[in-house]
């Protein structure tokens, strides 16, 4: 992916030099497991790294730390661009702007606390999307899912949520979720997840026609990732037999698929998953 020298956002709120929270002292193996549940299967599981020993101070912003800020700026800026574009073709009105906040280790937000357990997160109540850079490195090293495209769909994918809140779908859906049972909320997710990831698809398409960011190899990436982080293969890789009534994302099919959606269309009304009969 080519992104160095061009525009980075304004949008962008780095707290990462600000004082951390705690680090559980769960090792190897168990700390993964734990973390995989809490980034992929929509459970905060900050308790069950509570407890143990407490970090405070300032973190260290490393050389990689920084690249990574300016990756992200780079990358959250094409999506302003691609999606004002967007809305200015297919809404008929300006897009606003998401912040996105970059942190390590731990910080706050409306939503509750953002921390490695949480993983990216976008929350509407205060129109900001989460990330802490360190699960770029996860993504990689854990998930087989590396490289920078697929580092950038993940922006893409959060900010996704954040056009789904420009719409008004994310509050249609999260109402309906409210006074639906357990069963029916893990379906109503999954249908806004998929039309993220299609809509991270748009934004591909739109990357590569006006900015030609994109080299051989980038959209595999992303699908890749997408195959990745869909709920049967992470339940597979935990040791369980996939259960489709706990999926809250959408199978790795589904999510390689409606990304792809996105990208071959280019618009919005390919990617409205609620009114699909077969995801």
């Amino acid at each position: 992916m080519q992104w160095k020298g061009r525009r980075g956002s304004r949008n962008i709120e780095d707290r990462r030099g600000m004082s951390g929270g705690r680090a559980g002292s769960v090792g190897g193996v168990g700390l993964i497991a734990v973390l995989l549940i809490g980034y992929f299967l929509g459970v905060d599981v900050t308790p069950l790294l509570e407890g143990t020993s407490a970090r405070s101070g300032p973190a260290e912003i490393t050389e990689a730390d920084r690249q990574a800020g300016e990756f992200v700026s780079v990358t959250l800026a094409d999506t302003e661009d691609i999606w004002a574009g967007v809305f200015a073709d297919q809404v008929g009105r300006a897009y606003r702007p998401a912040t996105l906040v970059l942190f390590k280790g731990a910080t706050q937000s409306p939503c509750g606390g953002a921390s490695g357990a949480t993983g990216p997160f976008y929350c509407p109540a205060d129109r900001k999307a989460y990330l802490d850079t360190a699960f770029f490195v996860t993504m990689e090293q854990r998930l087989g899912a590396g490289g920078d495209f697929a580092a950038a769909y993940v922006v893409a994918h959060e900010i996704a949520h954040h056009v789904q809140n420009e719409l008004g779908i994310l509050g249609q859906a999260n109402r309906a979720r409210a006074q639906a049972t357990e069963a029916e909320s893990n379906a109503i997710s999954v249908r806004l997840e998929l039309q993220a990831d299609c809509y991270a698809g748009i934004w591909a398409r739109g990357a590569e026609a006006e900015f030609g960011s994109i080299q051989p190899g980038d959209l595999e990436e992303a699908v890749n990732a997408a195959r990745q982080i869909g709920d049967d293969t992470l339940q597979r890789n935990a040791g369980q037999r996939p259960m489709p009534h706990t999926f809250t994302h959408g199978t790795s099919e589904q999510r390689s698929r409606w990304f792809l959606t996105g990208y071959d269309s280019g618009s919005l009304a390919e990617c409205d998953t609620f009114a699909a009969e077969r995801l």
